[in-house]
């Protein structure tokens, strides 16, 4: 029989879900958020964070190629803007990708983000909107200020589904809601 996983329970844009807790570290679990396939939750999402960034008139949004495609996607679709993907590997195709590192703070090795060559008009000179679904460290959001910077975009949002861990830390993120990190006292 297996053991029944603890979950924390949310409500985001008029819909409840159940995220399962993982542990990350000893002692510290999270609430792992994965979008992928729940287009009930993509849905709404999209439309309360598109009605939140209308105001900062955004030309690009921009994400990590992470879970948050199907996000940036239908924001995209919802705004009537176009979206840019940063690549997590190189390929030939990409031509003359414009690169940023920095380092993980989850898995402690360096992530690098590239801007494919095809879609560097999109972004240089543009206002531009950075999304996510979950930040949580803001090493993924870093790299694309980054790119953002590299190419003299103006990023005039930071954005996502959730901010994770100190509230404090993400004020400057319009975000649907905020998960803890689930710490447990070392037992003796």
């Amino acid at each position: 029989m297996t053991e029944q996983r603890q979950t924390h329970t949310v409500e985001i844009a008029g819909l409840t879900r159940h995220f399962p807790l993982f542990e990350v570290a000893p002692g510290v679990r999270i609430a792992i958020v994965n979008i992928l396939g729940d287009n009930e939750l993509v849905k709404a999402a999209s439309k309360a964070l598109s009605g939140l960034l209308t105001a900062r008139n955004p030309e690009v949004l921009v994400t990590a190629e992470t879970k948050s495609i199907p996000l940036v996607y239908a924001m995209s679709v919802e705004m009537n803007v176009p979206y840019v993907v940063l690549r997590k590997a190189y390929k030939p195709y990409m031509g003359n990708a414009i690169q940023a590192e920095t380092l993980s703070i989850t898995t402690g090795v360096p992530q690098t983000l590239y801007l494919d060559e095809k879609d560097n008009s999109l972004l240089t000179g543009h206002k531009v909107a950075l999304l996510d679904d979950v930040i949580s460290t803001g090493s993924t959001l870093q790299a694309m200020r980054l790119i953002a910077d590299k190419v003299n975009a103006q990023v005039v949002a930071q954005a996502a589904i959730f901010t994770e861990g100190d509230r404090a830390q993400w004020s400057e993120v319009i975000a649907l809601g905020h998960l803890p990190v689930f710490i447990e006292p070392p037992r003796s």
